[in-house]
């Protein structure tokens, strides 16, 4: 089972890897959005605020009013980051949640992709 530093880790990896794409203009987004991720089997969360296709002011804690809430376990979490779990079967499976609008969700895929 992956730990709390883990997930926080996966996520700043995460981060880096979206601001690295912005810059080099492979993934940028016009959109501003806050977001929080509930990792369901530590029971903790993160938040942070997705703008320009980069995730920044990352921090530790939940976010009721997020407009893009994530909800997976840490493992799936890690796998995702990893690039072993795509985020559309984990999905699809029922081990990623995502709570959005759905032109976030479609902006959330191309950033993904």
């Amino acid at each position: 089972m992956a730990s709390v530093q883990e997930c926080r880790e996966a996520l700043h990896k995460l981060a880096a890897r979206l601001g690295a794409d912005a810059a080099e203009g492979e993934a940028k987004l016009d959109f501003d959005r806050t977001l929080a991720c509930r990792i369901s089997d530590l029971d903790v969360a993160f938040h942070g605020r997705l703008a320009g296709g980069q995730i920044m002011d990352l921090a530790d804690g939940d976010d009721p009013d997020a407009k893009i809430r994530l909800t997976t376990s840490g493992d799936d979490l890690v796998a995702m980051v990893d690039g072993r779990l795509n985020i559309a079967s984990g999905w699809a499976s029922g081990r990623v949640k995502i709570d959005a609008s759905m032109m976030d969700l479609l902006r959330l895929r191309r950033l993904m992709s």
